[in-house]
Order: C-alpha cells, then structure tokens, then sequence
C-alpha cells in the first residue's frame, strides 16, 4: 500500500483529502506545518507528499525544497495545493522540485486521480528498459540511481526523470516545450526558464559528465555521447 503525507493547515480539508485518499486503499499520514512535515517525511518516508502552498511557519515552497535538498526524501515526489492562480507561484512550485500541481478549489475525485497519475510516473513500466548507460553516466530505472564514474550522484526525482528522457533519446534534441510536457507533464504557458534552472542544477550533479548535456541555443537541449561522434 503506497503511502501519502498531507501537508495541510485546514483540519477539515486535511480530513477530507485524507478520508478519500485512505478509500482508494492509500495510507495517509498527515501534517498541519512544515516542521512536522518534513520531520514525519524523514522519518517514514512516504511514496508522495501533497502539500499545500500555505502553511502557517514556513511555507510550502520552502517544505518542498528542503524535502528535495535531503537524501533521504529527494526522490519523493510532491503534489503542491495552491489557492494561487498566477503562473509565478506555479514556477516557483516546480523551480523547488514539486512534480505537479492543483489550485483550490478542486474536486477531490480529480486530487486523487492527480496523485496516482504522479505515482505512476514516479514508477516504471514493464516495457521500459531497466537500466541505461552513456558514457560514465550509468541509471538504474528500477532503483531510481545514477552513478558517474563508479560514483552514486543524488537526484531529485524530477531531475531524475529529465536525464532518464535524455538519455533514453541520446543525441535528439529536445525543445524546451516538449520536454515540459514529457517530463513536467505540463502544457500552456508556463515559463520554460524553470527548464534551465533543472539542465544547469542537473549539470552541477553531473560533474565529469556535465558536458554530455548540450545547449541547443534557440530550441533545447540535447544528451550526447563524446565518445561517439555526433
């Protein structure tokens, strides 16, 4: 049974979310600040975090960022809840790692809906490779690891997921707008900046591989192999 912790202020949503959550066979831990979020987070490590915007001590954007910053929680996907429309708090949410997004007020059946389709992102399916490599570069699908040059590198999972895409289509460039919608699985007009942010965080992780990541200036962004010419 996957676990899920709400992180929301409201009691009376938090219960509402929790109660369908738990009717669709989910366990459901739940949290009223970001303290105790990442506190029970670190300790029990759910399979996903739905986590309001809004929290009363620090907020959720920060809540996201430090679930992503620590080892033990940076593969644990988040669903923000937002009251906010402007796309600003929309970047701000995915520019700290969250994986996707629902503005208030939403219908509960869609909440629920939303989190099994981030899961089974988060997951891998029967006809996907099990692993892939490039170089130094070595990423274990099914355990969610990348190691360079012998060395295991911490990714976040949508960072995770960004060179898994990459890497799957070694030497194609990917423009900015498709790679929102295959990896962030995000369609509109939402800024691709929040696109470079994740290639230039991604790269640093990289190190000796950092330059396997091309810049295709105007279009996207690309994976090739040095050792093979291109």
């Amino acid at each position: 049974m996957s676990s899920i912790l709400v992180v929301e202020d409201e009691p009376d949503l938090a219960s509402l979310i929790a109660f369908n959550l738990k009717q669709a066979k989910f366990d459901v831990d739940l949290a009223y600040d970001g303290e105790t979020a990442l506190d029970i987070a670190t300790h029990r490590r759910p399979q996903l975090v739905v986590l309001d915007l809004m929290l009363p001590d620090i907020s959720g954007v920060e809540v996201c960022r430090q679930l992503k910053r620590n080892s033990t929680t940076s593969y644990v996907p988040v669903l923000m809840l937002t009251a906010k429309k402007e796309e600003s708090d929309r970047v701000a949410g995915f520019e700290a790692g969250a994986d996707d997004y629902i503005v208030k007020p939403f219908s509960v059946l869609e909440l629920v809906l939303r989190v099994k389709a981030v899961l089974r992102r988060a997951g891998t399916g029967e006809a996907e490779a099990k692993s892939l490599a490039v170089g130094l570069i070595e990423l274990d699908v099914v355990e969610h690891r990348c190691n360079v040059a012998g060395e295991v590198v911490p990714l976040t999972l949508l960072e995770f997921r960004l060179l898994h895409h990459l890497m799957a289509r070694l030497g194609r460039v990917q423009p900015r707008e498709q790679l929102l919608q295959d990896v962030w699985k995000v369609q509109g007009s939402l800024e691709t900046r929040t696109i470079d942010t994740h290639i230039n965080r991604l790269r640093q992780k990289l190190g000796a591989a950092r330059d396997y990541l091309e810049t295709v200036r105007g279009v996207g962004y690309r994976l090739i192999n040095p050792t093979l010419k291109q």
